[in-house]
């Protein structure tokens, strides 16, 4: 979904009608780019600003004992949960390194290792389990 509307109602109901991205019109070409190329891989694209509301809906809609959390938590080295928390926040590599004063590059392994170790495909399903995780 290309749009220029980010309100809640608008962002669930494509979801819900099957879109694999949201992503708003004025995003960089580069962004538009590989939004596509994403869906197209048959992976699922959001803009930061609205993986945090999907985030932020689904902890709403389903909190998880705080006993369950950390056994989900074991695997990740103390650099990855930050990443994850950050990316769960919506922030793009690029602002993930600058906050934790690190490369691009090096926050991408870390995306890597973090989805192969959660055992997820792309980074929603990621933010999804920082929620499960208890990291936000």
């Amino acid at each position: 979904m290309l749009t220029t509307f980010d309100d809640d109602d608008e962002v669930f109901d494509a979801l819900r009608a099957g879109a694999a991205g949201y992503l708003l019109k004025d995003a960089p070409l580069e962004k538009i780019a590989e939004a596509v190329r994403s869906v197209v891989r048959g992976e699922s694209f959001l803009q930061p600003s609205i993986t945090a509301k999907v985030v932020a809906e689904f902890n709403r809609l389903s909190p998880v004992p705080a006993g369950n959390r950390q056994n989900l938590l074991d695997p990740l080295s103390n650099r990855e949960r930050e990443v994850l928390r950050y990316l769960a926040y919506g922030r793009s590599n690029k602002e993930i390194a600058q906050v934790l004063d690190i490369v691009e590059g090096t926050v991408k392994n870390h995306m890597t290792n973090i989805l192969a170790k959660l055992g997820v495909l792309d980074r929603t399903q990621a933010a999804l389990k920082a929620r499960e995780m208890g990291l936000l």
